[in-house]
């Protein structure tokens, strides 16, 4: 059975989906729709800007959302998936790749999630650091040690074995990356964030975008979405959108995700988007099942 597994921020590259644009006449129409939605001309960017324009939040997650859903629908008949997912933003183009939320829809809710969270790492600043080499469980342990003594540091992603992302205070991440060092982490690694996600420093822009969510509609999607927050396989439009709108607040539960996707028979992983980060993620999970690109 195939899965298709769709990226989140900061796998983004300048020049990313121009080959699409250029050569294929179903990714320029919905390019040019996407410059129309948006207000502002997000392919100058993608295409041929900075580095600098390319990391600016508003624009990262409707980059990457727009080369994994367009890479997906350019599959045509090859877009088969018997089952999807995507990892933080990555799951919004799951949904519309799967049909549960269409195209334009499905921009308009990452453009408020990315302005969103924007405005909550304003109002909240915080951080998140990539911890390498420790059991899950010590991890959980050493930030509610920390949270239970009033700071702010919680699991945000569980990447895969080994690797785990934590979210929080810029002080409670500086106290939990020197303890987890202690604690015997191969590297306590701060990451180049614009905010604390998947923690409660988001819950503004969950509010926000909660709004924005339950103004949409949902459909039931072509297969099952194994959605973050549960890491479980959704089709009932409800169920969905009761999940998205916790899903900024909550940890992204990726190993689990995949483990209950080769669970219920996935053997094979195609990962529509730039870069190739949720491969190596897939392959450290479980070494059996075969994860590559759009070939």
């Amino acid at each position: 059975m195939k899965a298709f597994v769709f990226p989140g921020q900061g796998s983004q590259f300048v020049g990313m989906g121009k080959d699409l644009y250029d050569n294929n006449p179903l990714a320029k129409e919905l390019f040019d729709k996407a410059d129309e939605v948006l207000g502002f001309k997000i392919t100058d960017i993608m295409f041929a800007g900075t580095d600098e324009q390319l990391k600016e939040t508003k624009v990262t997650q409707p980059a990457v959302f727009l080369h994994s859903v367009i890479s997906a629908l350019c599959l045509g008949d090859e877009f088969k998936p018997d089952m999807a997912a995507g990892h933080s933003l990555g799951e919004f183009s799951a949904l519309v790749a799967a049909g549960a939320i269409n195209f334009e829809d499905g921009l308009k809710l990452v453009a408020a999630r990315a302005n969103a969270m924007q405005r909550a790492c304003e109002k909240n600043p915080g951080t998140m650091a990539a911890i390498i080499g420790l059991p899950d469980e010590t991890i959980e342990k050493i930030c509610k040690e920390i949270s239970d003594n009033g700071e702010v540091v919680v699991p945000a992603n569980y990447n895969c074995p080994g690797q785990l992302v934590i979210s929080g205070s810029k002080e409670s991440i500086k106290t939990a990356c020197e303890k987890l060092t202690e604690a015997g982490a191969k590297r306590a690694l701060p990451l180049a964030v614009g905010g604390a996600f998947h923690s409660p420093f988001m819950q503004l822009a969950k509010d926000e975008l909660q709004k924005a969510i339950e103004a949409t509609d949902f459909h039931e999607p072509k297969c099952p979405v194994y959605q973050n927050v549960d890491a479980k396989p959704h089709t009932n439009p409800a169920e969905i959108k009761s999940n998205l709108i916790a899903q900024l607040t909550s940890s992204v539960r990726w190993t689990k995700s995949v483990q209950n996707m080769i669970a219920d028979g996935a053997d094979e992983f195609v990962e529509c988007g730039p870069g190739h980060a949720l491969q190596g993620m897939i392959r450290r999970i479980d070494r059996s099942v075969n994860a590559h690109g759009i070939q």
